[in-house]
Order: structure tokens, then C-alpha cells, then sequence
């Protein structure tokens, strides 16, 4: 304890070094702690995403059961016969199309892009703001981002031409019918949503169909147990938990941002040892006198050298309790540019705090406090007093 004030009333007479010394450590533990955030943000944000939606196990086509474009066949009869199985909870089939409108007079974008989501089963994947859920085959609920592209609302009319088998393809514009303002979990940043059962589809879309791009299923029983009863049920379907498919994109999707944050996160510790170091380095050669005169008073070697320590750990302390709040204004206003990216679903984050990345912040930068102290502390415990002292006085 005595060290530690020992240090302080150091830091205080050296208050433009000590703020420059305070003000690194913020600035490199603010982009420590955003990369931290960064390693496993889309991870732990994608597995709560999912776990929100309710749904535990996604079935998609295989086999004879796969068309072009990747979407299951016979839909009907495949989710009744998951829905039989008394492990399965709920379940619906979703079916997904690009469309486009026309924008407000006025806008300078003529037409908006948008995806119109078509949904059969018991239960719907939105959770209605505003309104009531849709039911005949001309009603909608549409996204804030829509509701707002469009000035649109519930009562409003929504007209759009639907592209369900290619992008070329021109069909007549179908008028659907606004009837709430829903969120959905899955809309991507940039493509606004409608959504209304598959019957709206196949309005939109001038033709009747039995597809869906994919079954969500929730279990009633363990997770893995129901995903293997759907799988000896229906073997012409892909059957994958949440869990298995977070673990496919930490294998492969993500691992890029890890590989960014492990590098980053080397070379932010590897700038805040040599910050600290120059800095403690600095002070203690000019108060070698200081110091030598302090040993020569009855000071041990040991007691000069945690002065040292407990100096660097100050400053670290300092800089660390700054670089939070720094840190996550930062996070954010990155978070903003990040989910530009094409594909990001809205309500996913690339930088999420959790109790663990606090701990290893912390942990980082203590083991840099104490690493960039080694020198210094070394200088301090070889210092000659006799030979100091002398060369304080001649000079």
C-alpha cells in the first residue's frame, strides 16, 4: 500500500507524462477491448438470434426432394409429417422472393427493393409492433425499414412485382393489403421485408407452388433426439440444429473476423508494452538520483522496485477504466459500418460484451502493466548507489 502511494504522488509530479501515459493506455485498450467484443461477436449474437426465434432445428432439401435454387419440394406434405411427430413442438415452412415497389413520388430512388416472406404452419416467425397478423392471401405485414421507405402503415396499400423464379423475370404487380408493422428477426440491413402466409406468394407470384426455402422446427424433447427422429422420418431432408449450424459458421463463415482480432489484438498489446515501457523507462532515469538517494535513506531494493510496478499498474489502471466507455462508443459507430455489409440480418452484432471479455480485458492488461515494468524494474534494482549519488553531484 505504501508503494502504491509511493507511485501515486510520482504520477502526480509528472502530471503531462503520466496524462500522456493515461491517455495511450485508453486509446489502446479501447481498440483491445472492441477487438475482444469483435473475436466471438457474430458467434454469441447469431446463437441469441437464433435461440429468439423459438425454433431449434432448420430442415432444408436433399435429394429428389431438391429443386433449382435450392428450395424443398412437396412442402405440404413434408411439414405435416414433421408436425405428426410427438417430439416436434411447432413447425412452418418459409419461402422467401425478391420483389420490388415503387418508391413515394418524390424519392430519388424510383423503386424499392424489397423480399416478401411467405409462411405456412401453426405459428408466425414476426412479432407484430403495430396492427394484427396477416391471414388471406393479399395481406401483409411489412418491416419498420419498408414501412418507412414507403410511408406505409396499416390500411395501406402495397403494390409490387415479385421475381420468384429469377431476377429477369417481369410478372404483373400484385396489390397487397397492410394490415400491421411486424420485426423479423432474419431481415437483412438495406433489404426491407413483407411478410403474409404462402397464399401471398402465390398472388405475388401468379402461380400456385409447394415449395419453401426451409423448415424451422422447435423440440418438445432434447434437441439432438428430435432433430435425429425428423432425420429417420423424413430422410430426404437436411436436418441441423442450432447448435450444428453456428458450429459450420465458426468453422467457416466467421472465422475470418477471429483471425482479424487475433491479429489486431497482438499488435494493440505489442504498441501498449512498448508505450509503457518507454514511459516508465523515461521517469526512472530521470530520477535515478531520486532513487539512489531514497536507497541510501534505508529504502530496499525491493521496496524501490514494486514502486516501479505499482507506477505502471497505475497507469494501466487508468487507461483500462477509460478505455471501456471509449471502447464502446467506439463499438458502435464500427458495429454501424460493419453491418452495411451485404447479408448481415438487422438485429446481428459484430461486437457483443459478455462477463468473460471484461476478464480477459483486464487480464491482458495487467500481464502488459507487469511486462512493461520489467526493464525499468531491472534498471532500478542494478542501480549503483555510490556511483550515483557521485555523479548527482558533479553534474
Amino acid at each position: 500500500m505504501r508503494a502504491l502511494r509511493f507511485s501515486w504522488r510520482s504520477l502526480v509530479r509528472q502530471p503531462a507524462r503520466a496524462t500522456l501515459g493515461v491517455l495511450g493506455v485508453a486509446a489502446v485498450g479501447a481498440l483491445l477491448f472492441d477487438m475482444l467484443m469483435l473475436s466471438d461477436g457474430l458467434i454469441v449474437s447469431m446463437r441469441d438470434l437464433l435461440d429468439r426465434t423459438g425454433f431449434d432445428i432448420r430442415v432444408t432439401a436433399s435429394g429428389d426432394l431438391r429443386r433449382a435454387g435450392d428450395r424443398m419440394r412437396d412442402t405440404g406434405a413434408t411439414l405435416a409429417a414433421i408436425r405428426r411427430l410427438p417430439q416436434v413442438g411447432s413447425a412452418l415452412a418459409l419461402r422467401f422472393v425478391e420483389a420490388e415497389a415503387d418508391a413515394p413520388a418524390g424519392e430519388a430512388v424510383p423503386t424499392v427493393a424489397l423480399t416478401v416472406e411467405g409462411v405456412q404452419g401453426d405459428v408466425r416467425p414476426w412479432t407484430v409492433l403495430t396492427g394484427r397478423d396477416p391471414s388471406g392471401d393479399r395481406e401483409v405485414v411489412v418491416s419498420q425499414a419498408l414501412a418507412t421507405a414507403m410511408r406505409v402503415s396499416a390500411g395501406s396499400e402495397l403494390v409490387v412485382r415479385a421475381r420468384c423464379d429469377s431476377r429477369d423475370q417481369v410478372l404483373p404487380p400484385a396489390r397487397l393489403q397492410v394490415v400491421g408493422v411486424a420485426e423479423f428477426p432474419f431481415e437483412l440491413v438495406g433489404d426491407p421485408t413483407a411478410g403474409g402466409t404462402m397464399d401471398v406468394l402465390d398472388t405475388a407470384c401468379a402461380s400456385r407452388s409447394d415449395e419453401a426455402d426451409v423448415i424451422l422446427a422447435s423440440a418438445l424433447d432434447e434437441v439432438d433426439a428430435t432433430a435425429a427422429a425428423i432425420r429417420a422420418a423424413q430422410p430426404r431432408v437436411n436436418v441441423a440444429t442450432n447448435e450444428q449450424v453456428i458450429g459450420r459458421l465458426q468453422r467457416n463463415g466467421f472465422t475470418y473476423f477471429r483471425q482479424i482480432s487475433s491479429v489486431l489484438t497482438a499488435v494493440t498489446l505489442a504498441f501498449a508494452l512498448l508505450l509503457i515501457t518507454v514511459l516508465l523507462t523515461v521517469s526512472v532515469n530521470q530520477r535515478l538520483g531520486e532513487i539512489a538517494a531514497l536507497r541510501a535513506l534505508g529504502f530496499s531494493r525491493r521496496r524501490v522496485v514494486a514502486d516501479v510496478l505499482c507506477e505502471s499498474m497505475l497507469i494501466v489502471g487508468l487507461g483500462g477504466l477509460i478505455s471501456l466507455p471509449l471502447g464502446a462508443m467506439l463499438a458502435r459507430g464500427l458495429d454501424g459500418i460493419l453491418k452495411t455489409m451485404p447479408g448481415i440480418p438487422g438485429q446481428m452484432y459484430f461486437f457483443v460484451l459478455e462477463p468473460s471479455t471484461l476478464a480477459l480485458h483486464a487480464a491482458l492488461l495487467t500481464l502488459t502493466a507487469v511486462a512493461a515494468a520489467l526493464y525499468p524494474m531491472q534498471i532500478v534494482a542494478r542501480l549503483p548507489i555510490a556511483a550515483t549519488l557521485r555523479n548527482e553531484v558533479l553534474s
